[in-house]
């Protein structure tokens, strides 16, 4: 493994990022990568103890960040841990300390202690969703994680990736390949064909369903034998609402991780697809969220951390 693998795991001292914290490690220990914590105080709280005789605000989190990590994975918790505190807009602080350690990817809760609104994820993971240049690994918020990367791999168990069969595809079944190899479990590729609508009756729509299907079932059968090596790679196409299809497939198929990606805009870099967002908030299992492919698959950061990841649509 390249000696610059890193994995960011930021931390609010919540449940939630409990079990973030436990998959983080997990990841971090398999690859031999880095492992970095990270706390964002508010700078408020922060100003208000440069005023205080007490110990300060950063000595005080690092202390509190130690002991998260030793109740979370047990006495040697600490062990190859680094801890890093911020103050600040928490998503920014992550983004910046990701880019500032040119991390490989960043594991954090899909919600926090800020509260969770039924069907929408916390506003910090979102937020950096939407900004993001690096893979990111988000957890349910119920999910305790894994004891070690052995339990990982169980609760994995099958690997999904939703396809669009855009450009991106390919990439995306590469990297989801190596996470099946990786992890030994099995991947299944989706593609959801969303029904037409028609202004009007048409005679043609029938032919263009069956061509539309058609030519769906051709290319993830190149897909297929282009993934076949170790994966025990399955397909399927379903009819309806992309999202909301993803979510029954992973709900049907016994799948602990889907593999999503992060449009991209020129001007703005990767943004996170409306389908990507309804996913993570109807799934309630692990999501890889990639960002546009920037590197050959052979030299994907994340692949060497132990989960092998990068970008697809969503």
């Amino acid at each position: 493994m390249d000696s610059n693998q890193h994995v960011l795991c930021p931390i609010d001292f919540s449940d939630s990022s409990r079990g973030a914290l436990r998959y983080a490690s997990a990841i971090a220990g398999r690859g031999g990568a880095r492992l970095t914590l990270l706390v964002v105080n508010d700078p408020l709280l922060q100003e208000a103890s440069n005023f205080a005789t007490r110990p300060s605000l950063v000595d005080e989190t690092v202390r509190e960040m130690q002991r998260f990590a030793r109740q979370t994975l047990g006495v040697h918790g600490n062990t190859g841990i680094d801890f890093e505190v911020a103050s600040g807009k928490p998503a920014a602080e992550v983004l910046r300390v990701a880019r500032e350690r040119r991390v490989g990817l960043i594991v954090m809760a899909s919600h926090g202690v800020s509260g969770f609104r039924k069907l929408f994820f916390g506003s910090t993971t979102e937020r950096v969703l939407r900004e993001t240049t690096v893979p990111t690994l988000v957890t349910a918020g119920n999910d305790p994680g894994p004891a070690d990367f052995d339990a990982l791999r169980k609760a994995v168990r099958r690997v999904l990736v939703p396809v669009d069969l855009t450009v991106a595809t390919a990439y995306q079944v590469a990297i989801a390949r190596q996470i099946c190899q990786s992890l030994s479990v099995p991947l299944l590729l989706a593609h959801v064909l969303e029904p037409l609508r028609p202004l009007a009756s048409h005679s043609v729509v029938p032919t263009v369903e069956t061509e539309r299907r058609y030519r769906a079932e051709a290319e993830l059968e190149r897909l297929l034998s282009d993934a076949a090596e170790g994966t025990s790679p399955e397909s399927l196409i379903v009819y309806g609402e992309p999202a909301e299809e993803i979510a029954k497939v992973a709900e049907d198929r016994g799948v602990g991780l889907v593999v999503m990606g992060l449009h991209s805009s020129p001007l703005l870099g990767p943004r996170m697809g409306s389908v990507t967002y309804r996913v993570l908030c109807l799934a309630h299992r692990l999501v890889l969220a990639l960002p546009p492919q920037t590197k050959p698959v052979h030299d994907a950061s994340v692949a060497d951390a132990g989960m092998r990841a990068a970008p697809v649509s969503g």
